[in-house]
């Protein structure tokens, strides 16, 4: 399967990025923008196929020479932008990869496509050189940036850009792929769907991650045990979460899943709907023994404490902080 075929969900992004090839509406530079795992890059490599198909269709015929090159990842005329830091897009690259190579004319076809992954990482001088690029391009040209930081790129690079936002899939199209391709229990599915919050990419990546497992029953352990923890325990349950602290939000996601579920049984008596549903005995006591207010109390806790972090304050002292909330507020 090739193309857009072999893309879980994103009809209408796929519905507009075919539309412009159809109507010969081609900008000369796009910029798609979603959550790293959201599926932004198979969109703009599907979108970058098409404009390549020998065929000139809406999407790519996937049987062309053209074709067959992009997907053996030697068509010359598809070049990614690769880096060699981590954390950074240099300007010697950008201009190495792109900027001295824009006014070489295309080896096959119409068309040069560049493919910008991580635009965000581009330093500011790169950011500056791409954009007297990205101004006045040849009309060959056409420039796809990826981030999930659009916020990083300059203004004036925003403006000169078609967007695509690639939206969250809906939890039957991620619960569908993990059940239906993955065959993974539904339980584990149940999880894994709720966790990555429409993020395919993200939902397959933990389902195949032990860590992730692992994560998983250290937050299930917190909060059945939290209301008997005193402060010495509470002091080691954050110390062990700073040893995995770039993680930290993969755990608040859990806890407000766990929180959730019990405010939505404790509201409703219904079973079927729940997250942790293999844990009902656990949900079941909690939402017995713990009020509306206190359980509020400690979502607005979790939430506090994520945006605590982001703003870097001490670790120690925004995870404390919620643990003590927890423990309050709700009982075992």
């Amino acid at each position: 399967m090739t193309g857009y075929g072999k893309i879980i969900g994103h009809e209408n992004e796929i519905r507009i990025l075919k539309k412009m090839v159809e109507e010969d509406r081609v900008s000369h530079a796009y910029l798609f923008t979603g959550d790293r795992g959201s599926g932004k890059k198979m969109l703009a490599e599907a979108f970058a196929e098409a404009l390549l198909c020998e065929k000139k269709g809406p999407e790519a015929c996937g049987e062309c020479p053209a074709c067959r090159k992009v997907l053996d990842r030697n068509h010359p005329d598809l070049i990614e932008l690769v880096h060699e830091k981590p954390g950074v897009i240099s300007v010697d690259e950008v201009r190495e990869q792109v900027v001295n190579t824009v006014d070489i004319r295309p080896y096959e076809g119409g068309r040069k496509v560049y493919i910008i992954p991580e635009a965000e990482k581009m330093n500011a001088q790169a950011q500056n050189a791409l954009l007297k690029t990205i101004e006045e391009p040849p009309a060959y040209t056409v420039i796809l940036l990826l981030t999930s930081s659009p916020e990083a790129l300059l203004p004036t690079i925003l403006s000169r850009c078609s967007k695509i936002l690639v939206k969250p899939l809906k939890d039957a199209q991620v619960s569908a792929y993990l059940t239906d391709v993955m065959h993974l229990p539904d339980y584990e599915a149940r999880v894994l769907t709720a966790f990555s919050q429409g993020n395919l990419g993200q939902a397959i990546e933990a389902a195949g991650d032990e860590a992730f497992s692992e994560r998983k029953e250290k937050v299930l352990g917190l909060v059945r045990r939290i209301h008997g923890l005193d402060t010495a325990g509470i002091i080691e349950i954050v110390r062990q979460l700073k040893e995995d602290k770039d993680h930290i939000d993969g755990y608040l996601d859990l806890l407000l899943m766990w929180y959730r579920d019990v405010i939505y049984y404790k509201a409703s008596r219904e079973v079927d709907e729940l997250i942790f549903s293999d844990e009902f005995s656990a949900i079941r006591d909690q939402a017995a023994t713990s009020s509306y207010e206190g359980l509020m109390d400690v979502l607005d806790g979790i939430e506090k404490c994520r945006v605590r972090l982001r703003a870097n304050v001490n670790f120690d002292l925004a995870v404390e902080l919620l643990l003590f909330t927890m423990k309050e507020n709700t009982n075992a």
